[in-house]
């Protein structure tokens, strides 16, 4: 670290704190020439994936563009923005542990339809209309219709689950 008063290239760590809510590391610096002491913020530099588009064009993620699109199918629905915060956070902690240097487009849109599918079904639907590009009311309804296939199926699991640990819970206890 070069130290700013004098340009001189070797200083010494006096102190190191967490900063920023534990995202940033303050460290509190003297410079070894001029006796001068600053401080430096350190972060770490995640590096998402660039996307890949359906015409093959590649762009940068941008997390806010990946939200806005989230929030624009949420609009005037019953969800906190700490929920969608979560669930932009979910996508981009997915697309980081890829570890793949491009992905394409359709992942990131199915990844969103995920999340939007455990937020509100009424945005999965809003979301999945555009994604899609839904010529008819037919394809609208049969979006719908695997929705509820998906939900009804989950229902049927987790109440076998219920049932499982009720059976498992009347079973005898052996004896040691």
């Amino acid at each position: 670290m070069f130290c700013p008063f004098c340009g001189y290239e070797e200083t010494k760590v006096i102190d190191s704190r967490l900063a920023g809510e534990g995202q940033q590391i303050r460290r509190r610096r003297e410079c070894l020439k001029c006796a001068e002491r600053f401080t430096t913020f350190e972060t770490a530099e995640l590096v998402m994936p660039r996307v890949v588009k359906s015409d093959a064009r590649r762009e940068p993620f941008d997390e806010q563009k990946l939200k806005s699109s989230m929030l624009k199918a949420l609009e005037k629905r019953p969800v906190a923005i700490e929920s969608v915060d979560a669930a932009v956070l979910h996508i981009c902690n997915k697309l980081r542990a890829l570890g793949e240097r491009e992905v394409p487009a359709r992942m990131v849109g199915e990844l969103v339809m995920n999340e939007l599918r455990h937020l509100d079904e009424v945005a999965y639907v809003r979301f999945a209309s555009v994604y899609h590009s839904f010529q008819d009311v037919d394809a609208f309804r049969e979006e719908i219709e695997q929705l509820r296939r998906d939900q009804l199926k989950s229902d049927v699991e987790g109440s076998q689950l219920a049932l499982w640990d009720g059976v498992s819970s009347l079973k005898p206890k052996s004896k040691r």
